[in-house]
């Protein structure tokens, strides 16, 4: 397995993405409820992405503070980034949900902020450097 050290880029990418995983993981899960309405977003589609979001917030704060890290985790995390935006704009052009204009506002805002984090998050694992094996 290849590992890098990680750029001073790709952790705070990872902790930024943390923060903002873990906030709206919580907040879908607290709040679906009260969210769904004005959103116009299915509440289980809240939970159930709330529920995604914690687990993969500690993953990457874990990452973003080990000494060395997978390679292919990070890539695997980039991608999955990246999926999770092209897969928000599709449910907004499936008709699968019937959102709200605050929740096409909110589903496209949150798509392009993970979109970032995946450039970021791309760009530091360039700028990391491999090490021994």
């Amino acid at each position: 397995m290849t590992t890098i050290h990680p750029s001073p880029l790709l952790r705070q990418a990872l902790l930024a993405d943390a923060a903002t995983s873990a906030a709206f993981g919580l907040l879908a899960l607290l709040a679906a409820g009260p969210l769904s309405p004005l959103l116009g977003l299915p509440e289980m589609l809240l939970r159930v992405s709330g529920g995604i979001l914690l687990p993969f917030a500690a993953l990457l704060s874990v990452l973003a503070l080990r000494q060395q890290v997978s390679r292919p985790l990070v890539w695997a995390i980039v991608i999955a980034n990246a999926v999770w935006a092209a897969d928000s704009i599709l449910l907004l052009v499936s008709e699968w949900v019937a959102p709200t204009s605050a929740g096409y506002a909110f589903v496209i805002a949150q798509a392009l902020v993970v979109l970032m984090y995946a450039e970021f998050q791309y760009v530091g694992l360039r700028r990391s450097e491999a090490t021994a094996a």
